[in-house]
């Protein structure tokens, strides 16, 4: 990278620049989870059934997830601001497609269209808060990422249960468009390139395979916790995304410019701690479904009653997102890994003894601790395999980080609820107890899979290195024959 260039990195004024990325992060990640609990409402309003009605949700991680892979050549196209300007954009104009909505039809066409924007926002301003900090200060840059993660998509079931309790649901995105032209001005005015362009060429062909892998995968698994996995809506999806992603890869490979770089993997720390990742949030992802399903359902809490008791976890995590990530910056992954997965395992395993008659603290106590066990593991280990990439490969790198985790929430989520599904039914088939009590005996298996899966990740956090002597201070950038477009365009 040129002189100038760092000189452009190290002057800029990065608080500006922190705010508008990370508001446009949060309202897009909020707004992910922000129909989970107006559903029953949304579909009497429109007239659908659960099958359709559950789309709305479906369908903007499925645009969502095929959307991040191209992210890591979108930014290299692109200037920094023009690329966050024509995604808030795309939110914004689907967010009023949603607002106005008045069937069907055309909230979904506004959900994709969020998605399509929210897509660009998450690895983006990822990228641009790795860049813009030097080496031994990501860790405290990527905790403030780890608080949008966490508290957006906590807070958007507890939100809308309030809301659409006193006003109609379409003010779930009245709200938001507000925040979202602040954003689109703040960011007009404030952002600056910080990223380096290398002008990739347009491969269509990867474009297609990465859409067909990707959405086919995210599509199967989604339909299977509902469908089970030997049904044709999961297994053709699913097939047709293995062979098509298994093409796109290949393809990556062989081409001189790939949409997205798969050696990555070469580097075996940001495979280890994608692979942390991927469970990590599978957990969380998985449990966050699961628990309204048990509380309402099954307990007879009410919608609001049941986000309410994921907010004290949310907030936990929250506020102790950007505090590992100081830690982080003093001490490395290993420990935190350790720590935050362990409790994790153990706070998991408590939760395979639930009842009707489990009382709403002791579930909120476990569930708050179980969160701060992802704050500690989540953004260091993210933070510690991005380190170890050079800079032309981070935008690489995030895209495939953000792209495996969307991947294994879908997975953990149709697995937990596959096999929540199928104990009940095999307990209520075998056993001389009622539906309820099979149902939670369902959710009690659920959770000791999921305990399984954290013990796997608790044993991989051992193989974190551990840093032994400080971080040495960074350039902003490596040398690169091709020279980086600083234009504010």
């Amino acid at each position: 990278m040129s002189t100038d260039q760092n000189d452009v990195l190290k002057n800029v004024n990065k608080l500006p620049i922190i705010a508008v990325l990370l508001v446009g992060a949060f309202v897009a990640i909020l707004n992910q989870t922000l129909l989970t609990t107006a559903l029953p409402v949304l579909m009497a309003d429109l007239d659908i059934d659960a099958n359709l009605g559950q789309w709305v949700t479906t369908a903007f991680m499925l645009v969502n997830g095929v959307m991040i892979p191209i992210t890591a050549f979108l930014i290299e196209k692109f200037t920094t601001r023009k690329l966050f300007l024509t995604a808030m954009i795309l939110f914004g104009i689907g967010t009023l497609i949603c607002a106005i909505a008045p069937t069907f039809t055309f909230l979904i066409t506004g959900r994709m269209i969020q998605a399509a924007g929210a897509g660009i926002a998450m690895p983006l301003m990822q990228t641009v808060l790795l860049l813009i900090f030097p080496v031994e200060k990501r860790g405290s840059a990527m905790g403030m990422v780890g608080l949008v993660i966490s508290f957006a998509p906590a807070i958007g079931p507890t939100l809308s249960g309030w809301l659409v309790q006193s006003y109609h649901w379409t003010v779930l995105f009245w709200i938001l468009l507000p925040i979202i032209v602040i954003d689109i001005i703040a960011a007009y005015i404030v952002l600056r390139n910080v990223t380096t362009l290398r002008s990739p060429k347009l491969d269509t062909l990867s474009i297609i395979l990465s859409s067909l892998g990707f959405g086919g995968l995210l599509f199967g698994f989604s339909n299977a916790g509902a469908n089970g996995w030997l049904s044709t809506n999961v297994l053709l999806p699913t097939v047709v995304g293995a062979v098509t992603l298994t093409w796109f890869i290949l393809r990556q490979l062989r081409l001189a410019q790939p949409i997205l770089e798969f050696r990555v993997f070469k580097y075996w720390v940001f495979t280890l701690t994608t692979a942390i990742g991927m469970i990590v949030f599978m957990s969380m992802i998985g449990a966050a479904t699961i628990f309204p399903i048990y509380m309402q359902t099954m307990h007879n809490f009410t919608a609001l009653e049941s986000g309410l008791m994921l907010l004290p976890g949310a907030i936990v995590m929250g506020v102790m997102s950007p505090i590992t990530g100081r830690i982080f910056d003093k001490v490395g992954a290993r420990y935190l890994g350790i720590i935050g997965l362990g409790m994790i395992f153990v706070t998991t395993a408590m939760f395979t003894n639930l009842t009707d008659s489990t009382s709403m603290l002791y579930v909120t106590i476990v569930y708050s601790f179980r969160m701060l066990g992802v704050a500690l593991v989540m953004m260091p280990v993210t933070t510690a395999g991005i380190n170890v990439l050079p800079r032309h490969l981070i935008p690489h790198g995030t895209a495939m980080n953000n792209t495996m985790r969307q991947i294994a929430g879908s997975i953990g989520t149709a697995v937990l609820v596959s096999v929540m599904t199928t104990a009940a039914l095999n307990e209520a088939e075998t056993g001389n107890v009622g539906m309820i009590d099979a149902q939670i005996s369902g959710v009690n298996t659920a959770f000791m899979v999921a305990a399984g899966i954290a013990l796997v990740g608790f044993i991989l956090a051992f193989f974190i290195k551990s840093n032994k002597k400080p971080l040495q201070k960074e350039t902003y950038g490596t040398s690169t024959s091709q020279k980086p477009v600083t234009d504010q365009s």
